[in-house]
């Protein structure tokens, strides 16, 4: 009986320091850990922040219909989310990004398919600096309401979260937003600012995602009531 005890506790050992070697492979995770996002209450000029930019730019050129929405969901991608986004990420390395290689593609190649509008090099570039800072799922919260220039305000806002959608190749709704005239037609019509602000009766707009902060609605208005300048 003495001699089987200390082969028992050999195995018993042999067994527990097995167990203890094998616990961490088991417990790999392999998807992306997605933190809650970061808002700061203001703006660095320096930062791309992703509910402020990144978020409305693929919403606006990704997510329409026949593409990567809920409904279409194209090749089995869906872009609705920061989640779903993140998982064609490479966090602080943007050229070893799937999400930013398909945007710089040519040809039939390149995201969004034509005939719909490609991004343009500055959205390219504003989507490479936010990989390449980390790809955070950030926001701020600054606004200045005393610009509601059209170039300076308004039509930055209109290029970010409308034209993927209305655009010449794309007028979804029979609205094209591409140019200050078109802009100009779709606002006089009094549907632009209903379906921005959200309003009973209108379609909400941008399409597939929440409101437009309450500060850019408050620009779009002020910039309405001015008479929309082409300023």
């Amino acid at each position: 009986m003495k001699k089987i005890m200390p082969i028992a506790c050999l195995l018993l050992m042999l067994f527990v320091v097995s167990c203890k070697h094998e616990v961490p492979t088991a417990l790999t995770i392999t998807s992306p850990i997605i933190s809650p996002p970061i808002v700061s209450t203001s703006c660095s000029p320096d930062t791309v922040y992703y509910k402020n930019v990144i978020e409305p730019l693929i919403i606006s050129g990704c997510t329409t219909s026949g593409c990567h929405n809920d409904i279409s969901r194209a090749d089995g991608i869906v872009l609705t989310t920061y989640t779903n986004i993140i998982a064609y990420v490479s966090a602080g390395n943007a050229s070893n990004s799937k999400l930013y290689s398909v945007l710089v593609k040519t040809g039939n190649e390149r995201m969004p398919l034509p005939p719909l509008p490609a991004f343009t090099a500055t959205q390219i570039a504003l989507v490479q600096k936010w990989i390449n800072q980390g790809a955070k799922n950030n926001a701020c919260n600054a606004c200045d309401t005393t610009n509601f220039k059209y170039s300076t305000a308004i039509q930055p806002l209109i290029q970010t979260n409308c034209v993927g959608c209305h655009s010449a190749a794309s007028p979804g709704g029979g609205f094209n937003l591409s140019t200050y005239a078109l802009v100009k037609t779709c606002v006089t019509s009094g549907r632009f600012y209903g379906s921005i602000a959200h309003s009973t009766g209108f379609s909400p707009m941008p399409k597939g995602t929440s409101k437009m902060p309450d500060c850019q609605v408050t620009q779009f208005k002020k910039w309405i009531d001015a008479g929309s300048p082409n300023n």
